[in-house]
């Protein structure tokens, strides 16, 4: 019998904080900036000095972002961020939120906000394609908003809306959803590493408008909050958004890494909890808090190293579901099926069609 290494899997006694590169920050900032608008006392309330802008490689707690969002929101009266030719007054996320709340599905709930986000964003068109095994979040330019495709304000411009859609689609369902690509109409920012904690790591740039694919079947799951689950919700809204649905929540990272050294060992919250010196019902209410579940992340996990021996290995796909702790094979065809929307054995075949494509061109 194999040894269980219990020393890969001991939680680390320093808490880890959330940030956000700066490159975020100064996205945020520049449609102020650009109308010469003093953002000095927003800074500061916010819990940000203005100096630690001006480093590349710097980073900004993700309370102290949300914080800011929320302060320029409401001293702007502008949930747009000074961004477009017309402000989006404070209301318009609430407003957002309760007009798709009611919805049945996840996807009839983003084709309502679709519907909602054209009436208040003109400049920017808004929608939601169903294509057998995968959907797609577009946004495209109606007209175009500035002559630089590269702009700050252009490029903050598409990572708000993204984030807000994709982070109000988590919220509706009460899970993260996985991003499987997200291509971006600009050309790679300074900051494009962050983007696979909040958007995917499948991000590439160069696009000429946004197009962000996920599981197809995703667009069926049930919508779980009600109104009243809503009004919590709005409490330190819209900027609340941004901390949520991360790859780096604190209690989320602790189960993911743990679960990472060990996911055939580990199959018991309670074991998990135990070893983080946590009761199994405040180890539950944590992750709910930062917006997830031991199921999901286990589930999270196991789709990223699927995905990853899929594309990087040749190992059989019997083994591959015996080292992610499925039972039988035939368990992790219906789990994979349900990830990708399709076999993983059509999931390699693709992928090889697609390397012979490049070899050949």
């Amino acid at each position: 019998m194999a040894r269980k290494n219990s020393r890969q899997i001991q939680p680390t006694s320093r808490r880890h904080r959330a940030t956000v590169s700066v490159g975020f920050v100064t996205g945020m900032l520049s449609g102020l900036v650009a109308r010469d608008i003093d953002i000095d006392a927003m800074l500061e309330s916010s819990g940000i000095a203005r100096d630690s802008l001006a480093r590349l490689d710097g980073r900004v707690p993700v309370e102290s972002y949300a914080a800011l969002y929320n302060n320029i929101v409401r001293q702007l009266d502008d949930e747009g961020f000074a961004l477009f030719p017309q402000a989006l007054r404070l209301g318009c996320f609430e407003f957002l939120c309760r007009s798709v709340v009611d919805s049945r599905t996840l996807g009839e709930a983003l084709v309502r906000a679709t519907r909602f986000l054209r009436l208040v964003l003109p400049d920017l068109s808004v929608g939601v394609m169903r294509r057998r095994a995968a959907a797609e979040i577009l946004i495209a330019e109606s007209q175009r908003l500035y002559e630089d495709r590269d702009d700050p304000r252009r490029i903050f411009a598409y990572e708000w809306l993204l984030r807000l859609l994709h982070g109000l689609a988590c919220w509706l369902v009460g899970r993260g959803l996985s991003l499987d690509s997200v291509r971006f109409p600009y050309s790679r920012p300074a900051h494009a590493a962050d983007y696979a904690l909040i958007y995917t790591a499948r991000s590439s740039f160069g696009g000429k408008s946004l197009v962000a694919t996920l599981n197809a079947n995703l667009l069926d799951l049930p919508i779980r909050r009600d109104a009243e689950a809503l009004s919590v919700f709005l409490e330190g809204s819209p900027g609340k958004i941004a901390m949520l649905y991360r790859r780096d929540r604190e209690m989320v990272r602790q189960v993911r890494d743990m679960l990472a050294s060990s996911l055939v060992d580990l199959h018991s919250v309670d074991e998990v909890a135990r070893r983080l010196n946590l009761s199994p019902r405040t180890l539950h209410r944590r992750l709910q808090e930062e917006g997830s579940s031991y199921r999901a992340i286990k589930d999270a996990l196991r789709r990223d190293v699927a995905l990853s021996r899929l594309e990087k290995t040749r190992q059989p796909i019997s083994k591959i579901a015996a080292d992610l702790g499925f039972s039988e094979p035939s368990t992790f065809f219906r789990a994979f099926q349900g990830w990708t929307g399709v076999a993983p054995t059509t999931y390699r075949r693709r992928l090889a069609r697609g390397m012979d494509s490049e070899d050949g061109a």
